[in-house]
């Protein structure tokens, strides 16, 4: 249980001592949508006990498809009474509370399968689902809404140069995993929008490939099958030649960046954030587990008799994380520190 671990206590007291404005979030009432996913979980759990810590006398509401998974994800919080658990869907938003302050919106399909084979349903929950919790938020005294976007609305890049927040590549709208990019973007766009028309606190934060304690050991993303791969003892199987290039961000830092936005971002912006010290190939980061997490007693091997065209396009996403950084965030740590954290984490699950 994600919660008894050590290694997710300590994100979570990390957390509680992030230089932040906490204050502005007293009495607040928090939406969270994406509530059992890792970022969302982890999101619902750091303010639960960042506000037992600092007194802060929050109220935390989620949106979840499932209650049973959130009973799983979330372990004994989910019967705190800071928080509430909202049934419903994106697509179908339950009956939201009066008063909701500050609103983090994580809900989206993340399994590179799940969009390949329900292109629509990724759409809809992305793009209805955004429209109408905007829709609610402009109906309300909203101090802060954060749509969770993803380093993937940059699309195809092929130059290794900084990326700041305009600097978007092509996306290739004649392939199905393009749902999810186009989606993002279109998210992004609906956040500028509401910011302009109606003067609402929207921003967006554009994610690094984002992991750490909480994730699922069977998880089919290629940084658990990684760490599970070196903690079996098996060899890492790439899809693709993993040439893709890109950072990656530890939750816990995930989540203090997301807070930065939501009390410090201005509205109608876009925030990168990543950690440029974990920029890197695919494959040059299985070399780094098979050595670093496994100790070389693993190699790293290509099958190319897939359909690579079920994962992103190769790019490469040098994400510039300077505007984030002005409001006063920064990153920590480099790649095998966060994998040797993941190693340790899912070790406690076996």
């Amino acid at each position: 249980m994600t919660e008894n671990s050590d290694i997710f206590k300590e994100d979570l007291r990390w957390i509680c001592e992030a230089d932040l404005p906490w204050e502005k979030l007293r009495n607040s009432t928090i939406l969270v949508t994406g509530g059992t996913g890792l970022i969302g979980m982890t999101m619902i759990s750091a303010l639960i006990h960042a506000g037992r810590e600092r007194g802060l006398g929050l109220s935390i509401c989620a949106i979840v498809r499932d209650t049973a998974k959130a009973g799983r994800v979330l372990g004994s919080l989910v019967s705190a009474p800071e928080l509430t658990l909202l049934t419903g869907t994106m697509e179908k938003l339950p009956s939201l509370p009066e008063k909701i302050d500050y609103w983090i919106h994580g809900a989206c399909p993340t399994a590179s399968a799940f969009m390949n084979e329900h292109p629509v349903e990724v759409i809809r929950t992305s793009v209805e689902g955004t429209a109408g919790l905007l829709e609610e938020a402009k109906k309300r005294d909203t101090k802060g809404f954060v749509f969770l976007s993803s380093m993937e609305a940059f699309g195809e890049v092929n130059t290794e140069e900084l990326l700041d927040e305009g600097a978007l590549g092509k996306v290739d709208l004649r392939r199905t995993r393009s749902c999810y990019p186009e989606s993002k973007r279109m998210c992004e766009m609906l956040c500028t929008a509401y910011a302009a028309e109606y003067g609402l606190p929207a921003m967006s934060i554009r994610l690094a490939q984002t992991f750490g304690p909480g994730v699922d050991y069977n998880d089919r993303r290629v940084f658990a099958m990684m760490t599970r791969n070196a903690i079996d003892g098996k060899d890492i199987v790439l899809a693709t030649k993993g040439t893709s290039r890109h950072p990656y961000l530890y939750t816990a830092q995930a989540v203090t960046a997301i807070l930065t936005v939501l009390l410090k971002g201005a509205a109608g912006e876009t925030y990168n954030a990543a950690n440029p010290a974990t920029y890197c190939s695919i494959y040059e980061m299985g070399e780094m587990v098979s050595r670093e997490v496994a100790g070389g007693k693993i190699a790293v091997r290509v099958d190319e008799s897939g359909d690579a065209s079920r994962y992103p396009a190769p790019s490469f996403l040098n994400m510039d994380i300077t505007k984030i950084q002005l409001l006063g965030w920064e990153p920590e740590h480099d790649l095998p520190w966060m994998y040797k954290r993941l190693e340790k984490y899912l070790r406690s699950l076996a």
